[in-house]
């Protein structure tokens, strides 16, 4: 199943809902049942925590067992992109179902480990986005080099315009899965230990150890041209 043809980005962000229009709507299968306070569903939180990184988890089942699968995607208006190849399971069975493929795709930042003086009440601090939806295969052909520059950028920001762009040939051998944001909820905790009274005098250390990504120094390829400069956008990193 693919949009209408000549789908460009501009299309996709023109033609779904904005951060500013509210949040996401409630659903049973979107509400904890535990912790409910943390739970939240404005949009810009959620596209937030989406944004900030680029590797999810993707569930599904197949021949009646659940399957979970990394992969990496991308965020484009109130649409996700998932990249795939097209012998994986996951998007044959896109291909084929109708109208489209069951899927829960989980994003989890950790933002600290939370240590308490009690074994019970360590936990960590994190924001998570939950999307439930079907996932459809784009086969439209301008939909889908948006949406695999998308990937390309959702993990370096500016790559796609500083590489090749794929060729006949590798976009055959490349599948691209769309998921609507419509069912969707994140969930944040943050703070400190939640301690029992009776255990404030204990001896022990008590606390958060923050948590955060960082990138290393890029290291040239062996073979690349020593007059070809560091990108601004890895400078960036």
């Amino acid at each position: 199943m693919s949009t209408a043809p000549d789908t460009t980005e501009q299309d996709v962000r023109e033609t779904q809902p904005t951060a500013a229009e509210g949040s996401y709507a409630k659903t049973d299968r979107t509400v904890p049942t535990r912790s409910k306070e943390r739970a939240h569903y404005d949009r810009a939180l959620v596209h937030s925590i989406l944004d900030e990184t680029y590797l999810c988890h993707m569930g599904f089942v197949r021949d009646g067992a659940p399957v979970v699968l990394p992969t990496l995607y991308a965020r484009v208006g109130e649409r996700l992109y998932v990249h795939g190849s097209t012998g994986s399971r996951p998007l044959r069975m896109a291909g084929q179902a109708d109208p489209g493929l069951p899927v829960c795709l989980t994003v989890t930042h950790v933002d600290g480990l939370v240590l308490a003086r009690s074994a019970f009440h360590h936990s960590i601090n994190y924001r998570s986005a939950v999307v439930h939806g079907l996932a459809h295969q784009v086969t439209d052909p301008d939909e889908k080099r948006m949406a695999l520059d998308a990937l390309v950028d959702a993990v370096v920001q500016g790559r796609s315009a500083d590489s090749r762009p794929a060729n006949g040939k590798e976009l055959a051998a490349t599948a691209v899965l769309r998921i609507d944001l419509s069912e969707v909820s994140a969930k944040i905790r943050t703070g400190g230990p939640n301690d029992e009274p009776e255990d404030m005098g204990l001896p022990h250390w008590s606390g958060v150890v923050p948590v955060s990504r960082t990138y290393g120094t890029p290291i040239p390829s062996d073979d690349l041209d020593e007059a070809i400069e560091l990108p601004a956008y890895l400078h960036g990193l």
